[in-house]
């Protein structure tokens, strides 16, 4: 093993490691980098504090002071967050979708604060989601459905399906649904069920070295899902977000260079645009 595949390594564990430590310490309310950050912004805040007590105010009415809601680190961020898995894979399959004008479009699990609520600015999107929503939103009908015990009646249901990081947790019980080992597979399946002939599937998963991180979600090996569509569908386009958040747009899967990346991914995600066969 050469010193840069050893290094290499080193890195995936540390790493792997780390977000164990997190995940864990979140499952509990923790979160230790919020602690670290709160840690460091408190005396700056402390300091802000006894200042804005001693300025006297010009407004006519009354103002009370109450210290009761601390931003430890907020002036240490940046304005907003332009990248990572969800705000790439959202904007961009949002993107597709605006520019496809499909007839009827579906969502299955994706973020509804997120990738959904883009879609339901300019156009109806129908939502299946195992868990239930009893709100009204204009433009979204939420339907609730276990799509890994898919109805018949949902049988080329659509021209347009996505399911951004979601396919991941299925079978795992997280959200209430039934544990299977290869609910994954189950649920590609019937996922290819709903799209017509002809018809598009925006699909998007961790990639990485492959695992479950139990009851979390499940991280790909990218040949794994091509694997899953040969001979039921056909890749069309396909982006991917590396570890450090950012996007690599419509690259070539015949590229050794995307290729080496992608074999170096700890948890990045692969956004794959299918066409049913």
């Amino acid at each position: 093993m050469s010193s840069f595949e050893v290094e290499i390594r080193s890195r995936l564990w540390a790493r792997k490691l780390a977000r164990q430590a997190r995940a864990w310490a979140g499952a509990f309310g923790l979160d230790p980098l919020a602690l670290g950050k709160g840690a460091i912004g408190f005396p700056k805040v402390i300091r802000d504090y006894w200042e804005i007590r001693g300025q006297r105010s010009t407004c006519s009415q009354e103002w009370p002071l109450r210290f009761s809601a601390p931003c430890l680190h907020d002036y240490s961020e940046p304005s907003g967050t332009a990248s990572g898995h969800y705000f790439h894979q959202d904007l961009l399959v949002a993107q597709r979708v605006y520019q496809s004008v499909p007839r009827k479009h579906v969502d299955v699990g994706s973020r509804v604060d997120g990738f959904v609520a883009h879609i339901a600015a300019f156009r109806e999107i129908e939502v299946l989601d195992i868990r239930p929503c009893q709100k009204r939103v204009k433009n979204i009908h939420f339907v609730q459905c276990d799509v890994m015990d898919l109805p018949r009646h949902f049988d080329d249901y659509c021209d347009s399906l996505s399911c951004l990081h979601a396919l991941e947790h299925f079978g795992l019980g997280r959200y209430g649904d039934s544990v299977a080992r290869d609910g994954h597979l189950r649920g590609f399946h019937n996922l290819v069920r709903l799209v017509r002939q002809g018809g598009a599937l925006y699909l998007s998963v961790p990639l990485g070295q492959q695992r479950i991180e139990f009851n979390g979600h499940r991280v790909f090996d990218f040949r794994t899902v091509l694997q899953m569509a040969e001979g039921l569908m056909e890749l069309t386009r396909f982006s991917y977000v590396e570890d450090s958040g950012e996007l690599h747009e419509d690259v070539s899967l015949r590229d050794e260079r995307v290729l080496s990346d992608l074999k170096r991914l700890f948890y990045g995600c692969g956004i794959f645009e299918f066409a049913k066969m």
